[in-house]
């Protein structure tokens, strides 16, 4: 696929979260920020560079290299990309049974393996303390919810 194409798809995109993003009730509590913001403003800025990079691929500055002889994937890129699949599933199937945080630690690992992070204690422990902070933020200080931390702590 040519790079222009490419850029006419990531507008596409575009238009379908910009189209989403209207669709987003309004809050009925009367808020400086509401839950429309923070995705008009990621939609925004990705929008943005959609057409710069299709301004770019349009005057012929980005290269297609997807099928140059000596671009060959990297070794264990298939695993890579299993291990990223496998955090994201075993968080979708676990989440309901187990809570937020097992389901978001096991997510992150996944995550950290496709970048090659090995597997174990440290990870275990970063990872984890990066769920338990983010259902911290999300859940109890800014009250979305996410369901409880973990099932026994209901």
């Amino acid at each position: 696929m040519t790079a222009f194409r490419v850029a006419l798809v990531l507008m596409a995109l575009c238009g379908l979260a910009a189209w989403q993003v209207t669709v987003i009730p309004q809050s009925l509590m009367q808020m400086a920020v509401g839950p429309v913001l923070a995705p008009a403003v990621i939609v925004t800025a990705l929008s943005v560079l959609a057409l710069l990079y299709g301004l770019s691929a349009w005057r012929g500055r980005q290269v297609d290299e997807s099928h140059a002889p000596d671009q060959a994937p990297l070794p264990g890129a298939n695993a890579r990309m299993l291990s990223l699949l496998a955090g994201g599933v075993a968080f979708i199937a676990l989440v309901a049974p187990l809570g937020f945080v097992i389901p978001g630690t096991l997510c992150g690992m996944g995550v950290a393996r496709a970048f090659d992070a090995p597997l174990g204690l440290k990870s275990a422990l970063v990872c984890g303390a990066i769920a338990s902070t983010f259902w911290f933020v999300f859940a109890q200080l800014l009250g979305v919810g996410l369901g409880p931390a973990l099932p026994w702590l209901i």
